[in-house]
């Protein structure tokens, strides 16, 4: 059982590190279309899509990558807490 919960909270850890650097690809000109930001784009933006519907940009900036690396943590807490249980 702790295998699973261990892959499993590395799988997210890395999908918050594919999304921190698609936050920082914005930051380049031309980031998201080089090669790496176009794979980085595919992986990540189905997920940031569902907080784009309803968390609109403020001034200008989307914070929803924020949003999305917290809602992967709070996954990674509930799975811990389940697992704790068996």
């Amino acid at each position: 059982m702790q295998g699973i919960l261990s892959l499993l909270l590395r799988l997210l850890d890395l999908y918050q590190l594919v999304l921190a650097v698609y936050a920082l690809l914005s930051w380049f000109p031309g980031g998201r279309q080089s090669k790496l930001g176009q794979i980085i784009t595919k992986l990540s933006q189905p997920y940031i899509d569902i907080f784009d519907r309803y968390i609109p940009p403020i001034g200008g900036v989307s914070f929803n990558v924020i949003f999305a690396i917290l809602g992967i943590q709070l996954v990674q807490r509930g799975l811990i807490m389940i697992f704790s249980i068996f």
